[in-house]
């Protein structure tokens, strides 16, 4: 096997050292390396203020007529629908309009959430025309529409007014909605365009909150009540919920939503999400956003990957505590069963794409898939092999469904719209995206999207051959096992959270000497390797599902990992994780 091309990154300058003296050696290292270079911008990142590190919603294009439409829509008590995405971004931001109307006392909205299998992504013809039979006369999409042309004239032709609220990149012709909220559309003046849809929706109700408590108290309905100003900070553990989970950068506004979300989950008090961490045995002291990515956000994509997405919405949202709870216990049952399914397809799928690895993008899928588990397996793909991945299947669907995940480097959706031809459509943003393709369209689907990927310089090899050589990956910094302290624990946690757009930093430990090695687990697929120190002790590293050899005491190697806090078992330890060896 080819060895690992490891580097390292270069020592910044002295000018740089001392810019940010007030920081520690490796937390001046880490910021620099992000982007961050002054003073100011460093404090800001380390310490992001709500007040302070949230823009005017009211900047947003849009935002002043999607307000004072609902407002109107309340004052004449019409009938509302929040007509929200199926995935752990659309869910709880329609827990946050939902949250909002509830604390008005209004009561003439809905939420409907559509069915992944039964009616599909976006907007949907028929739910518009039920909805309109029904009195539905505001209708508030959530994560979703910005694609949905045809659906929005429907809906224009049958008396709604559609407010869209949407993160994706929105196409050339946009829909005739009433108004569009989307940070990242033509003419937007709105300072960050990075918000997942939850981010949007909570942007909405901040504007909402201001020109509601400003109306005069003969203006407010009976029965109504006015929004204490500290109010909007409780719908944090749903809004940085979604903003973890859904892989949006974690740098700006994202950043503020992240930190202060994970504040909030702490100490939520919705009685399903508060049952679900304890039965996820999370520690709430030591709540991260690794338990958010993997497992809080899983069960609640549970419910739309295998049975029915409301039921995710319920448990957010729901105030009796044995209803919501029993939720809660259904979807872990639910996601249990998923991560069954999944290992099974990621198995078959590595089979299938180990005997084509050499190309630079993966293309993969069978008819017999269902296409609720196909992001997962995209996800656990693009970790295997580190490629932009792109994974199909049919199975309930009419048509072939497919989701597809970025590298971290390549636009997913930028690819999948040079592909001409490719797909029969498409949707998503930089990082994640799904698609739908007919079988004939199937069969020149990798060959199409490595044209594009060729047109776009990607990384596609100049002489059009396959092939790339051997893996190069980019460490941080270079430590020994004696730096694995909770002193330098605590000075990297400073600053996360950590996903995309400010990644997990990685650390290079070369000629690491094995004090002892072992494998386990229930089928003993996850190694545990005990570095020793040159001081007294070792330092504890592991790998879940590893093929790498067990290493024999005494053994030197190299690896790449991080530093995390382990509190398996409510015990606290400092330990490794490996992301590969020499």
């Amino acid at each position: 096997m080819t060895k690992q091309q490891w580097k390292v990154r270069e020592q910044i300058s002295k000018d740089a050292e001392e810019e940010l003296n007030h920081l520690t050696e490796t937390q001046r290292h880490l910021l620099w390396h992000r982007g961050v270079r002054t003073k100011e911008a460093a404090d800001v990142f380390i310490g992001p203020d709500f007040y302070k590190g949230l823009h005017d919603p009211f900047l947003m294009l849009g935002m002043e007529r999607a307000v004072e439409r609902i407002l109107l829509a309340i004052k004449r008590e019409e009938r509302v629908v929040v007509y929200a995405d199926y995935d752990c971004d659309g869910i709880p931001g329609s827990v946050v309009l939902n949250d909002f109307f509830e604390k008005i006392g209004y009561k003439n909205f809905e939420i409907y959430i559509p069915h992944r299998h039964r009616e599909g992504y976006g907007l949907n013809s028929s739910a518009i025309k039920e909805l309109a039979s029904s009195g539905c006369q505001v209708l508030i999409t959530v994560d979703n529409g910005i694609t949905d042309v045809e659906q929005v004239k429907a809906a224009n032709t049958l008396g709604i007014d559609v407010i869209i609220t949407d993160h994706h990149e929105p196409p050339e012709v946009l829909p005739s909605a009433y108004v569009i909220l989307n940070p990242k559309q033509k003419g937007e003046t709105y300072p960050f365009r990075e918000l997942c849809g939850s981010g949007v929706a909570f942007k909405l109700v901040q504007a909402l909150i201001r020109k509601w408590n400003l109306l005069p108290t003969e203006k407010i309905p009976k029965e109504m009540f006015i929004v204490p100003e500290w109010w909007e900070k409780w719908l944090l553990d749903v809004v940085g919920l979604a903003t973890i989970a859904d892989m949006v950068p974690l740098v700006g506004e994202n950043r503020v939503f992240a930190t202060y979300g994970l504040k909030v989950l702490k100490k939520t008090e919705r009685p399903g999400l508060s049952h679900l961490i304890q039965l996820q045995g999370i520690s709430r002291e030591h709540f991260s956003e690794d338990d958010v990515g993997f497992s809080i956000g899983p069960v609640i994509n549970a419910a739309s990957r295998l049975g029915e997405p409301r039921d995710a919405f319920l448990m957010l949202s729901l105030k009796d505590y044995s209803l919501a709870a029993g939720k809660a216990e259904e979807l872990v049952k639910l996601n249990n069963f998923r991560k069954k399914l999944v290992k099974e397809m990621v198995h078959e799928a590595v089979s299938l794409v180990e005997i084509k690895q050499d190309r630079p993008i993966i293309v993969v899928g069978k008819k017999e898939w269902k296409p609720g588990l196909l992001g997962l397996a995209a996800s656990a793909l693009v970790e295997k092999f580190g490629k932009p991945t792109f994974v199909w299947g049919m199975e309930g669907s009419p048509e072939i469904k497919g989701s597809c995940r970025s590298d971290g480097v390549l636009n997913i959706v930028e690819l999948m719209r040079a592909a001409d031809g490719a797909f029969s459509d498409v949707g998503g943003h930089e990082f994640a995206g799904g698609f739908s393709c007919t079988e004939e369209q199937i069969e020149r689907l990798e060959q199409k999207l490595m044209e594009a990927h060729r047109f776009l310089e990607t990384g596609f090899p100049k002489n059009g051959e396959i092939g790339q050589g051997p893996q190069e990956r980019l460490a941080d910094l270079k430590i020994v096992a004696d730096d694995v302290t909770w002193k330098m624990f605590d000075e990297i946690a400073m600053l996360g959270p950590f996903g995309v757009g400010n990644l997990k930093p990685v650390f290079l430990i070369e000629n690491a000497i094995i004090a002892s090695s072992k494998m386990f687990g229930k089928e003993g697929g996850h190694l545990q390797i005990n570095l020793r120190k040159e001081k007294l002790g070792t330092v504890s590293a592991i790998k879940f599902f590893s093929k790498h050899k067990l290493p024999e005491v005494g053994d030197k190697i190299d690896l790449l990992c991080h530093l995390e806090k382990s509190t398996f078992g409510y015990r606290t330890e400092l330990r490794l994780r490996i992301i590969d060896i020499n």
